[in-house]
């Protein structure tokens, strides 16, 4: 019996070690997955820490960045504050120049309203008038004079070597939201031809951009990530009046030198071709010369001396093309030529002979032509 008895308890201990060991098992399964997905967790965490490290030059460029960035408030004069065009809330940057600071915006945020009726709100809460503007209708810049101690100027970058593909930030006050920051890429440079509404603007050399602007981020900065503005955000392609990834700036270069020209160099910071220019230049003309339709500028007199001689444009010539930009008539050239960086290489395309022929010309001072051009 013992013998028999000590044989079942054997046996029964065999089948509680396999049932242990089964059970065991089956935990064990239980919790492997776990313990997987906790590796998996802190593998993410791992990646999501160097992701941060990556990507935390965002955050710094836009701590960098915020204290130079302006909200703008503009009401509007009286004979315009039923309009629909009319923009009463902006963007704007702080800028530097000669000592002073100013406040750097679109033209079109405050083109409807006046110093007394302009509050910029700074990143800090406080709230400014500006002292004094200038603007200027064909680039859509505009310069605001303003008065405070502390003050941070924004970091101005080279606009030229920008490159498409290169990261972008959009600061601004979209619909309203101040110190928003938005992220996109550079998706085209030396946009033009765009159909800004109301037309004024014919100097169009537009970065473009998918970060998301919206209405109000006009005059608003764009940055690149070394925390250089690059471009004053200004205008979005939409067919529903919000982001739908395409947004263009006007390239910092542009603006800061339509800035100089406003605050000091005026008539000698402007650009010059030396030509004059067919006011009268038609459909008939166009087709006396050989083109099917009235486009572009028709010469009438090359100054000597000057870079339009230099460059051996001749009367009954027809400027199609200035810098890449299509011209439109005569005021249009004449315009995109002032705008011009003095010393500047521009291509040009020019209808002569039936022919389109590529010339290049280099812009001059038109300071240095006053004296020829009053004889």
């Amino acid at each position: 019996m013992m013998s028999r008895g000590n044989g079942l308890l054997t046996s029964s201990v065999w089948l509680v070690l396999a049932f242990l060991l089964v059970a065991g098992t089956a935990n064990s399964s239980v919790y492997a997955q776990p313990t997987d997905r906790e590796a998996e967790f802190e593998d993410l965490a791992r990646d999501v820490e160097a992701l941060s490290r990556e990507f935390g030059i965002y955050k710094r460029v836009a701590k960098l960045v915020s204290p130079s960035v302006v909200h703008v408030e503009a009401t509007p004069l009286p004979q315009y504050r039923f309009r629909r065009d009319v923009e009463e809330a902006g963007s704007a940057v702080l800028v530097r120049y000669l000592g002073r600071d100013y406040v750097l915006t679109n033209r079109h945020v405050i083109k409807h309203s006046r110093e007394n009726l302009i509050r910029l709100e700074l990143s800090d809460g406080r709230k400014l008038e500006p002292t004094k503007i200038w603007s200027d209708a064909v680039t859509d810049v505009a310069v605001l004079a303003v008065e405070a101690e502390d003050l941070v100027p924004a970091r101005i970058g080279n606009s030229d070597q920008a490159e498409i593909g290169e990261i972008v930030l959009a600061f601004g006050s979209p619909f309203n939201l101040r110190r928003s920051v938005t992220r996109g890429i550079i998706s085209a440079k030396e946009r033009s031809d765009l159909d800004l509404g109301d037309g004024e603007v014919v100097y169009q050399k537009f970065l473009q951009t998918d970060a998301a602007i919206n209405p109000g981020n006009s005059g608003g900065p764009l940055v690149n990530l070394r925390g250089e503005v690059i471009g004053m955000n200004t205008a979005i392609a939409s067919s529903s009046g919000g982001n739908e990834g395409i947004g263009f700036s006007i390239p910092i270069n542009i603006a800061v030198r339509i800035m100089r020209q406003l605050l000091g160099d005026g008539e000698e910071g402007r650009g010059f071709l030396g030509v004059t220019l067919d006011g009268n230049f038609d459909t008939a003309s166009a087709r006396y010369v050989g083109l099917e339709q009235r486009r572009g500028a028709r010469v009438k007199l090359v100054t000597e001396g000057s870079p339009a001689f230099l460059a051996k444009l001749q009367i009954d010539d027809v400027i199609l093309k200035f810098d890449g930009m299509r011209v439109e008539d005569d005021q249009h050239l004449i315009n995109l030529v002032q705008r011009t960086e003095i010393g500047r290489q521009v291509d040009l395309t020019v209808f002569r002979d039936h022919k389109n022929r590529a010339m290049q010309v280099q812009i001059g001072k038109h300071k240095d032509f006053a004296e020829v051009l009053e004889e």
